[in-house]
């Protein structure tokens, strides 16, 4: 091993030591039992719905705990750094109220971008360094390939490790030979595993868990030639978990395979370990068989989708909260929010992302909204998704207020025809002359095939003897006596009798009518709505058929 001022001389000659960080970052002044929680997304791609429900358990359990949880950007791969992700962090976690609780501004434990703790891992990589516990190694692209081609024929298990580790027991005079021509490198850390090591660890969810121990000599920092040198994921985590003094690592079940390094490192750096508590991935019924939601495949993987459909996010978090913890699923929604999600209640079995299930909460919580507090809400998504029609909201407010409110105020089961927001437009899209065409032609398939002449006829009979609703809530006889003129059976039991009697029924009737109105074959109560359109506009879209 070359001598400890070869070494050094690899880093910043006022680069502090490791203790500096341990008194810049003490320990945390925390009541018994307070947990300290992460979630570190990358921003090498945009946020999945998996990341925002690993989120909802860290900051659930570290908040009912009385302790702290933090958002910490990963963002050591620049060359992998996805435009606008950042953003759209910000953006998912101020929707779905999974914020950090310390920020740079607040926090004393930042910065909490790991590109700005670069020398941070600097000085424990030289720390490692001079204890011999990771060296140099200038092995190329090409001869890495060559040490996989050859393992691969020989039936080894791929990595950098024993023999195939050419740089872990290099002379001290080679590898400073190396260092002084200015070669790239990158710093690897010394392993202490052995080939057939057997690792066991207590996951906190899972139970004991036996792993093939880690004998792979993992880069800890990456390339010379990168500017600023920053480590990696493996490293870095380590590092930042034990400085910013968690004391509780919630992340997905993916990276169980990676503890035995991790306590590696850990043990290394002279670090307690921090319990791991790994949770199922949310999966996908994908026709007979379970897979993981992706975000290439499925839609709802994003949480972009969730934003720009205008899902409440109080919906999303109750359902992603039973999934957590199913007991939560039995609660009403305010109660399922306020109760603490319990790590041994997390299943080991991934659980089923259901959007009919979720529509169904959606659905539910809306129908519990006033028509103002619904109209509050639709306007703010209506702002950022559809421009549209948050300008014709901000011109007709009253209008919107009386559509929202038909068979939603004053009953005890509310419509549920809306799951989200961006469900309004084809809902309740008819309400507003500007967003609304009328039907023009008497052979539109949604008169339910009827002849273009009686089509015509029911049209024309409506508007020339239209009365508005009144008090009485007679307002339907109209469509019902115009129906017996023009051929159409009392009831759909007579037509069923005799259909050949009859030009068809009361309901095919009315059905003309609520498509003249609406657009649609499905509206809640006629008398309502036309109530709520006004006689003008009833009488134009009436007399619109040619």
């Amino acid at each position: 091993m070359p001598d400890q001022h070869v070494f050094d001389s690899l880093f910043p000659a006022d680069l502090p030591g490791p203790q500096h960080w341990a008194d810049r970052y003490p320990p945390r002044d925390l009541p018994a039992g307070a947990e300290v929680t992460r979630f570190c997304p990358s921003p090498t791609g945009f946020l999945h719905i998996g990341g925002v429900y690993a989120a909802t358990i860290d900051a659930d359990v570290a908040r009912h705990s009385g302790g702290a949880y933090l958002v910490r950007v990963e963002d050591t791969d620049q060359a992998r750094l996805a435009e606008g992700a950042v953003s759209q962090f910000a953006e998912a976690f101020s929707y779905f109220s999974i914020g950090s609780d310390e920020d740079d501004a607040s926090g004393r434990y930042g910065p909490y971008t790991q590109s700005r703790r670069s020398l941070t891992y600097l000085s424990y990589v030289r720390e490692l360094l001079r204890q011999g516990k990771a060296y140099p190694c200038f092995a190329t692209k090409a001869e890495l390939a060559e040490t996989t081609a050859q393992q691969r024929a020989a039936g080894a298990p791929p990595g950098y490790y024993g023999r195939w580790a050419i740089w872990r027991d290099a002379p001290a005079d080679r590898v400073a030979a190396r260092l002084a021509a200015g070669d790239p490198y990158v710093i690897r850390f010394r392993s202490p595993g052995i080939a057939g090591g057997r690792a066991r660890f207590t996951d906190v969810i899972r139970g004991e868990l036996i792993q093939d121990d880690n004998r792979n000599d993992a880069v800890i920092l990456k390339s010379s030639d990168q500017h600023p040198r920053l480590p990696t994921y493996h490293f870095a985590h380590a590092v930042d978990d034990h400085l910013m003094r968690v004391t509780l690592v919630i992340r997905g079940e993916e990276w169980i395979s990676s503890v035995p390094l991790h306590h590696q490192l850990f043990d290394a750096l002279g670090f307690d370990r921090i319990p791991y508590a790994h949770i199922a991935l949310l999966m996908k019924q994908d026709g007979g068989s379970r897979r993981k939601l992706s975000k290439r495949k499925d839609p709802e993987a994003s949480v972009t989708f969730y934003i720009e459909q205008g899902y409440p996010a109080e919906a999303v978090q109750y359902y992603l909260r039973g999934l957590a913890n199913g007991r939560l699923a039995e609660m009403p929604l305010a109660e399922a929010l306020a109760t603490p999600i319990r790590l041994a209640d997390c299943g080991t079995a991934g659980p089923l992302v259901d959007l009919v299930k979720l529509d169904d909460i959606s659905a539910d919580f809306i129908a519990t909204l006033g028509s103002q507090e619904a109209l509050t809400r639709l306007r703010t998504w209506a702002q950022t998704q559809d421009l549209a029609l948050a300008t014709v909201l901000a011109a007709e407010p009253d209008l919107a207020l009386r559509a929202l409110a038909i068979e939603r105020e004053g009953t005890a089961n509310p419509r549920k025809d809306l799951h989200k927001w961006a469900d309004f437009r084809p809902a309740y899209g008819y309400f507003f002359p500007q967003l609304y065409s009328v039907v023009t032609d008497p052979a539109d398939p949604r008169f339910g095939g009827l002849p273009v002449e009686l089509v015509r006829g029911l049209a024309s009979g409506f508007a020339d003897e239209y009365q508005p609703p009144g008090p009485d809530g007679e307002w339907f006889t109209q469509i019902r006596d115009l129906a017996l003129r023009l051929g159409f059976a009392p009831n759909q039991k007579d037509y069923k009798q005799n259909p050949g009697a009859y030009r068809g029924s009361i309901r095919d009737a009315s059905q003309v009518i609520r498509v003249l109105l609406t657009g649609t074959t499905r509206s809640p109560d006629l008398a309502s709505i036309a109530a709520t359109l006004g006689a003008d506009e009833v009488l134009r879209r009436a007399r619109a058929v040619s």
